[in-house]
């Protein structure tokens, strides 16, 4: 099974049970995917620091316990918007 956010913590198989796997992993699916149809464009040079930055959140809320996928993708977009990575489509 493809483990997108093993890329972003190395020992993430160790850290969680395969249940949690499949919530975190959805949880980052899902908020990419609403990343990508939210009207923003990402330089291409870009695109791996926003996964970055949605995985590393939704890692590092489930480390202090949080299972809820929306919560996981709604924390996960909110920390995105704070960035400053965001450009606007023109």
């Amino acid at each position: 099974m493809r483990r997108p956010l093993a890329k972003y913590i190395p020992e993430f198989d160790q850290v969680f049970d395969a249940e949690d796997m499949q919530i975190l992993s959805a949880a980052f699916d899902k908020a990419w995917e609403a990343a990508q149809a939210g009207g923003v464009i990402y330089a291409k040079d870009k695109v791996d620091l926003v996964r970055a930055i949605l995985a590393k959140h939704i890692i590092a809320a489930a480390k202090d316990g949080e299972r809820d996928h929306s919560r996981l993708r709604d924390g996960a977009l909110r920390a995105l918007a704070k960035s400053n990575l965001r450009s606007t489509l023109r």
